[in-house]
């Protein structure tokens, strides 16, 4: 039983603790590490290592088909679910900032804690991207090196894609596109993630909401994620991003600025942090303005009656009420 494990710091102050805000923190960390040891995990299976291994046509050659889109939305899907799974008995497992955010905005989630979340979050995410590296940094050598696009080039771009987003050519330099599909993405986000923890909704039972999470981001990433990359959460792109330009991916980290023929993007860091913030609360509103505000008046019961004019309501000794007929001047 659950109650039984016997808690590695023992009881005491140490163990009291924990039991609060720092909990919380830990167990926010902890879900957005595995979401994003997970998530750019399987990214650096289909850029790196699977080139890198012999298992494709060349030591270079990703995304030849659909097939490595569908490897990274499942992936990131799973991510998703079992990072909620680890950290949901304790904090919610927002992993999210968009989603702490939204969750201040609607649903009384206390503001005093939006920041510490968003720093164990943004914390988790840069500690998972480096657990990453070292476990992959041979294959991500090998590719780099294949390619010819040093780290330090400015122009290793799918190396650098393992950690953190980037939007597509047809943009042409312009962020206008892309933030708009971080909106779009994030706000469908909360959307769904509100629809699955509403009680009064279809009833997700709680151990089958993470899967329905990943389900929703799956679904994101299969329909809106070539744009830019659906980060759809400031964290997973800020802390990996920092992390990539610490290990010396350069200016196409932060600020995010690539010119190609090809591709162009300038200072695009931010479009990952402040699209998802606007879609999150967006989503979250949309949701309560079209099904949740529904739910809640179906719950109050019936609307009553107004009396008929020229009758007025009037109460019994016992509580219960009758209608008696008044002349209408009364």
């Amino acid at each position: 039983m659950a109650d039984e494990v016997v808690p590695l710091r023992g009881e005491g102050r140490h163990l009291g603790r924990i039991g609060g805000l720092y909990g919380e923190l830990l167990s926010e960390f902890i879900g957005t590490f595995v979401l994003i040891a997970f998530g750019d995990g399987v990214v650096a299976m289909a850029v790196a290592a699977l080139p890198g291994s012999g298992r494709t046509a060349g030591p270079t050659v990703i995304f030849q088909a659909s097939g490595d889109w569908l490897l990274i939305t499942w992936g990131w899907a799973m991510a998703v679910m079992f990072a909620v799974w680890v950290a949901g008995g304790v904090s919610g497992a927002h992993i999210n900032p968009a989603v702490t955010l939204a969750f201040a905005i609607r649903r009384k989630f206390p503001w005093r804690k939006v920041i510490p979340y968003w720093g164990a979050q943004v914390v988790g995410a840069f500690v998972g991207a480096a657990l990453v590296y070292l476990v992959y940094h041979p294959a991500i050598s090998a590719f780099n090196l294949a390619a010819h696009t040093p780290r330090s080039s400015g122009h290793a771009l799918a190396t650098y894609s393992i950690f953190a987003t980037f939007p597509a050519g047809y943009f042409h330099g312009s962020l206008v596109g892309p933030l708009i599909d971080q909106i779009v993405g994030t706000a469908f986000l909360l959307m769904f993630v509100a629809a699955v923890i509403d009680v009064r909704n279809q009833g997700v039972q709680s151990n089958l909401g993470p899967l329905a999470v990943g389900l929703a981001v799956a679904a994101i990433g299969m329909s809106y994620g070539a744009n830019a990359g659906y980060a759809i959460n400031p964290a997973r792109d800020f802390g990996p991003r920092i992390f990539a330009w610490v290990a010396g991916w350069g200016s196409v980290a932060m600020p995010g600025t690539m010119h190609t023929s090809s591709l162009t993007f300038t200072d695009y860091f931010w479009v990952p942090i402040v699209g998802p913030l606007i879609g999150g609360p967006l989503g979250i509103g949309i949701y309560d303005w079209f099904v949740g505000d529904v739910l809640h008046a179906r719950r109050q019961g019936p609307e009553p009656t107004p009396p008929e004019p020229g009758r007025v309501s009037d109460e019994k000794t016992d509580g219960s009420q009758k209608d008696q007929a008044q002349p209408a001047h009364a």
